[in-house]
Protein backbone atom coordinates (compact mmCIF):
# COMPACT_ATOMS: atom_id res chain seq x y z
CA UNK A 1 0.00 0.00 0.00
CA UNK A 2 0.92 3.78 -0.93
CA UNK A 3 1.50 6.27 1.61
CA UNK A 4 -0.71 9.84 0.98
CA UNK A 5 0.89 12.58 2.35
CA UNK A 6 -1.83 15.63 2.14
CA UNK A 7 -0.51 19.18 2.58
CA UNK A 8 -2.27 22.53 3.05
CA UNK A 9 -0.78 24.40 -0.44
CA UNK A 10 -3.00 27.51 -0.14
CA UNK A 11 -5.49 29.18 2.11
CA UNK A 12 -6.97 31.67 -0.19
CA UNK A 13 -10.03 32.77 2.79
CA UNK A 14 -10.40 32.41 6.29
CA UNK A 15 -10.14 28.89 8.39
CA UNK A 16 -11.05 29.02 11.80
CA UNK A 17 -8.13 26.32 12.66
CA UNK A 18 -4.30 27.68 12.58
CA UNK A 19 -3.18 25.96 9.85
CA UNK A 20 -0.65 27.10 7.52
CA UNK A 21 0.90 26.80 4.28
CA UNK A 22 3.19 23.57 4.55
CA UNK A 23 1.02 21.97 7.33
CA UNK A 24 0.74 18.22 6.67
CA UNK A 25 -0.59 14.97 7.17
CA UNK A 26 0.02 11.13 6.67
CA UNK A 27 -2.30 8.48 5.43
CA UNK A 28 -1.12 5.42 5.49
CA UNK A 29 -3.03 1.79 5.86
CA UNK A 30 -6.13 3.18 6.56
CA UNK A 31 -4.14 5.30 9.86
CA UNK A 32 -3.87 8.94 9.94
CA UNK A 33 -0.89 10.34 11.32
CA UNK A 34 -0.77 14.02 11.77
CA UNK A 35 2.76 15.70 13.19
CA UNK A 36 2.40 17.35 16.47
CA UNK A 37 1.25 20.61 16.55
CA UNK A 38 -0.31 20.26 13.87
CA UNK A 39 -4.15 20.03 13.14
CA UNK A 40 -6.62 18.76 10.82
CA UNK A 41 -9.63 19.90 9.81
CA UNK A 42 -13.06 16.90 10.14
CA UNK A 43 -15.02 18.76 7.30
CA UNK A 44 -11.96 18.64 4.84
CA UNK A 45 -10.95 15.30 5.99
CA UNK A 46 -14.48 14.09 5.41
CA UNK A 47 -14.63 15.12 2.07
CA UNK A 48 -11.18 13.30 0.90
CA UNK A 49 -12.02 10.23 3.03
CA UNK A 50 -13.64 8.21 -0.23
CA UNK A 51 -10.43 8.79 -2.42
CA UNK A 52 -7.94 7.92 0.42
CA UNK A 53 -8.47 3.69 -0.02
CA UNK A 54 -8.81 4.42 -4.43
CA UNK A 55 -5.16 5.96 -4.23
CA UNK A 56 -3.82 3.88 -1.46
CA UNK A 57 -4.43 1.26 -4.25
CA UNK A 58 -3.37 3.33 -7.45
CA UNK A 59 -1.18 0.62 -8.86
CA UNK A 60 -4.02 -1.65 -9.44
CA UNK A 61 -5.92 0.94 -11.41
CA UNK A 62 -5.53 1.58 -15.19
CA UNK A 63 -2.92 4.06 -16.56
CA UNK A 64 -5.77 6.15 -17.60
CA UNK A 65 -7.59 6.37 -14.98
CA UNK A 66 -8.99 9.51 -12.73
CA UNK A 67 -7.86 8.69 -9.67
CA UNK A 68 -4.60 8.96 -10.64
CA UNK A 69 -4.85 12.44 -11.36
CA UNK A 70 -6.42 13.89 -8.32
CA UNK A 71 -3.58 15.81 -6.93
CA UNK A 72 -5.82 18.84 -5.00
CA UNK A 73 -8.88 19.04 -2.76
CA UNK A 74 -10.44 21.75 -1.62
CA UNK A 75 -12.24 22.47 1.97
CA UNK A 76 -16.43 22.38 1.29
CA UNK A 77 -16.23 25.33 3.96
CA UNK A 78 -16.81 28.32 1.64
CA UNK A 79 -14.99 30.60 4.27
CA UNK A 80 -11.69 28.79 4.47
CA UNK A 81 -11.07 27.81 1.16
CA UNK A 82 -8.48 25.69 2.45
CA UNK A 83 -6.72 23.62 -0.70
CA UNK A 84 -5.11 20.70 -0.21
CA UNK A 85 -2.51 18.53 -2.02
CA UNK A 86 -2.26 14.63 -2.20
CA UNK A 87 1.21 13.03 -2.72
CA UNK A 88 0.99 9.79 -2.95
CA UNK A 89 4.34 8.41 -1.62
CA UNK A 90 5.60 4.82 -2.59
Amino acid sequence: MAKIKVSVERIDGTCSLPVHVGDHFYVEDSKLYVPEGMYVCIWALQSMMPIFPILEERDRLEDEHWVKKVKNFSCPDPKGLVQFRLDVID
